[in-house]
């Protein structure tokens, strides 16, 4: 079999997938496994493989073309090559039935006018039948209803993308790769495939669109450059984008139309506020439209001054429409011309505001000390030292009378203008330490959040301090649980993000120590590095403080360097890695904390894990052991001496077994297994893991009826504990040495079953492709 048919470029791509799979870690085993088959190519002619990853684009070519010649000359390895590229091809394609994303906000029910918008959109439809997408900028100042006019114009026009409508907000600090993880999700890229890399993001987001008719809407863009990388090359997509700047730079490229907003005419101005009433239960314009007509004059025509003073109508019922009217117009003695009474939408809140309740006037003022990307009635209610249940109420009289915005189901978010309106209203009532108060017990609402959920993901590792003393699983568990706390999480991540800028802005550094530490779970399981290494430079200049002023626990630094340089793998960064991890192992060493030293060294040994040089990663683990041998009875980490010795053992194992030392791999591994089966508290699922890896090796060494032994021991071990995807890999590996084709097929039905039940759809579509080949 040649690869005449593939070609150079499928095989590179190929080699690129896999490394990009193992990079993100969100691949998991299948990342893993992808990258060990390359190495196991490699080495066919006998020495020891590759010493090192190929990580630059150059060193990815070299080995494609390497590949590729040696299958060119040999028909046998022809075959394997093209079954390794068959499996890694799995890593990037998404089902084929994957939904058409349909990602788009409600659109608005009293949304009003702005018909000359959606009717220049269509003619430039019309216009660009061919090259790439069309791009219209909705622009103008804050309140004019840019958001609300691009989805209502999205909406409208969903029959011209039947591939589907996407959303992202570029506001709120998001980075450009967070940005394009989003995206390519709601296209249906499965997170095991999602890549870390930025290049590499944009690659798949542009392959992803490149035959599909998209509407892109693009919402609260700062800068022509966030915008660009976001723009598909097929005809008939569209970008939809809106931001308060001009963006003149897209007019060139990629040809971007602009759409000013101006306020609404007095008519429309009008009928929005009846709009609004109306849904309120009132219905008043017929018998005031006088006052009517005042109330629109007073907010200047802007929609979100306008759906304000609606709101406060609808909501307020003794108000009159001439009271309303006369505050808005400045004639009221109560007005704040302080506030700046010519801006009809500093003098709509500040009419909102006055009718607050004095709880919901006070929590509207807390809220506002911190940018928060959407805030539930958890964080509001520590906020304002209340209970849930009274910040729920609160809550929703402030979005009733749109002070806030509500995003979600009990999630709700400032209005960039209403917070400034806020922010003025806390400078002058609340004192900075109550403000300052106000910011830390929100940020301390999001670390009981992340804590909570992290020990329900990974419940075994260990943590500085005492935010998990007292946590434990319950005896019965859900199988699901984890995968829902880890889900949790990911719908919660922008706020944990957020609650640590939130507390390094109030000088709260070791509460930023204790947020990065939660946030371990979500990073290593889910990836987003941009976030992860932003969050966790914050947690190491705290934790730099803590140790210079001679204040909180100095075995933070340690910690928050050894979690950066996860992150810092997870972007193939590796000098940054090893950078971080040498400050590591010296603040360890400062601190006299033997644990922290054999966790670092660990570390540096999975490092060179990732990088191919096996020896180095034995010789990195060996010391870790000494480390935890050295650890005294009454020290830190004294209980889990035995645990981390015998994780140790079983990553010297996978060292070895990089190196086709197979028979010294096995030996390893099966003395990490008697080491777990020893423990104190039994460790099954680490133990069904080292099976996994024994089964692995001896599918290496070419002994399929020792990999079945212990395959079958690790089956047994995944189901007892429920862990339903490491059962399915296992089922998988075991269907590679069954012993007939009907048993084979059996194990991969298995494992397609436990796949589908854990979500994994990359894993489901895998398996079915080996069935197909099982006849």
């Amino acid at each position: 079999m040649g690869l005449g048919a593939i070609g150079w470029e499928a095989v590179r791509t190929a080699v690129e997938t896999a490394v990009s799979a193992a990079l993100s870690g969100a691949a998991g085993e299948m990342g893993r496994r992808a990258v060990e088959g390359l190495v196991g190519l490699l080495r066919r002619e006998g020495a020891e493989g590759a010493d090192a990853l190929p990580v630059t684009a150059d060193d990815q070519a070299r080995v494609a073309e390497e590949l590729r010649a040696r299958a060119l000359d040999r028909p046998e390895y022809a075959d394997a090559l093209l079954r390794w590229m068959r499996e890694v091809e799995l890593l990037r394609a998404a089902p084929g039935d994957a939904p058409v994303p349909r990602m788009l906000p409600a659109d608005k029910g009293v949304f009003t006018d702005r018909d000359d918008v959606l009717a220049r959109l269509v003619e430039l439809l019309e216009e660009r039948r061919t090259g790439g997408a069309a791009v219209a900028v909705v622009c103008g100042p804050g309140g004019i209803g840019k958001s609300a006019t691009a989805v209502h114009c999205g909406h409208r026009l969903v029959e011209r993308f039947p591939d589907g409508q996407l959303y992202v907000r570029l506001g709120g600090g998001a980075t450009p790769s967070d940005v394009l993880a989003e995206l390519l999700a709601q296209l249906g890229e499965p997170a095991a495939a999602i890549p870390s890399d930025l290049t590499r993001q944009r690659g798949r987001y542009r392959e992803l669109t490149a035959d599909r008719r998209l509407l892109v809407l693009l919402d609260d863009a700062r800068s022509e450059a966030q915008v660009r990388a976001l723009v598909p090359a097929a005809a008939g997509s569209l970008v939809l984008v809106t931001s308060r700047h001009r963006l003149s730079g897209l007019a060139g490229d990629p040809g971007a139309r602009f759409f000013v907003l101006d306020p609404l005419a007095e008519e429309d101005a009008v009928l929005l506020l009846e709009r609004v009433v109306a849904a309120a239960g009132r219905w008043p314009v017929a018998r005031d439209a006088a006052g009517a007509v005042a109330v629109a004059r007073g907010c200047a025509g802007v929609p979100l001054a306008l759906c304000g003073a609606g709101s406060l109508l609808g909501a307020r019922r003794h108000l009159s429409w001439e009271t309303v009217g006369s505050r808005l117009s400045g004639n009221d003695e109560g007005v704040r011309h302080d506030l700046g009474t010519d801006d009809g939408v500093r003098r709509s809140h500040d009419l909102s505001y006055r009718e607050l309740s004095p709880e919901a006037a006070r929590l509207y003022r807390l809220l506002a000390g911190w940018p928060w990307p959407g805030i539930g009635p958890g964080a509001a209610a520590r906020a304002a030292g209340t209970t849930e249940g009274a910040a729920r109420v609160l809550l929703e009289e402030l979005a009733g009378v749109h002070l806030l915005e509500e995003v979600g189901e009990e999630r709700y978010r400032f209005h960039d203008l209403v917070r400034e309106h806020a922010e003025r209203w806390a400078r002058e009532v609340e004192s900075p330490a109550d403000r300052n108060r106000a910011v830390r017990r929100a940020a301390g609402w999001y670390l009981e959040f992340a804590v909570a959920a992290d020990f329900r993901v990974m419940p075994g590792r260990w943590r500085l301090g005492r935010d998990y003393e007292g946590l434990a699983l319950p005896a019965v568990r859900d199988r699901h649980d984890a995968r829902d706390a880890l889900a949790a999480l990911r719908r919660e991540r922008e706020g944990v993000a957020a609650a640590v800028r939130a507390a390094e802005s109030v000088g709260a550094d070791e509460l930023v120590c204790r947020l990065c530490q939660a946030s371990w779970a979500l990073h290593l399981r889910l990836g987003f590095h941009d976030q992860w290494i932003d969050g966790h430079r914050l947690g190491i200049e705290a934790a730099r403080r803590l140790v210079e002023e001679g204040s909180g626990d100095p075995r933070f630094l340690g910690r928050m360097l050894v979690q950066s340089a996860f992150g810092h793998m997870g972007r193939g960064a590796w000098d940054e890695a090893g950078a971080a991890l040498d400050e590591a192992v010296a603040a360890e060493a400062a601190a006299g904390h033997r644990r922290g030293l054999a966790t670092a060294a660990e570390a540096r040994g999975l490092l060179r894990l990732r990088e191919w040089r096996w020896r180095e990663a034995e010789e990195c683990f060996r010391a870790a052991q000494g480390f935890w041998r050295e650890i005294g009875p009454d020290e830190d980490g004294a209980d889990d001496v035995p645990r981390g010795l015998a994780l140790l053992e079983d990553h010297i194992g996978r060292a070895l077994r990089g190196r086709g030392r197979f028979a010294e791999a096995a030996a390893r591994l099966n003395a990490a297994l008697a080491m777990f089966r020893a423990l104190p508290v039994p460790d099954l699922y680490n133990e069904g893991r080292v099976y996994m890896s024994l089964g692995e090796t001896h599918l290496g060494a070419g002994d399929a009826a020792a990999a079945r032994v212990c395959l079958d021991d690790a089956l047994e071990v995944m189901d007892r504990e429920g862990a339903e995807l490491q059962h399915a890999d296992a089922a998988e590996l075991r269907a590679r040495c069954a012993e007939d084709a009907q048993e084979r097929a059996s194990l991969l039905r298995r494992a397609e079953e436990l796949y589908a039940k854990g979500g994994d759809e990359v894993g489901v579509a895998r398996v079915r492709e080996r069935l197909a080949e099982c006849g």
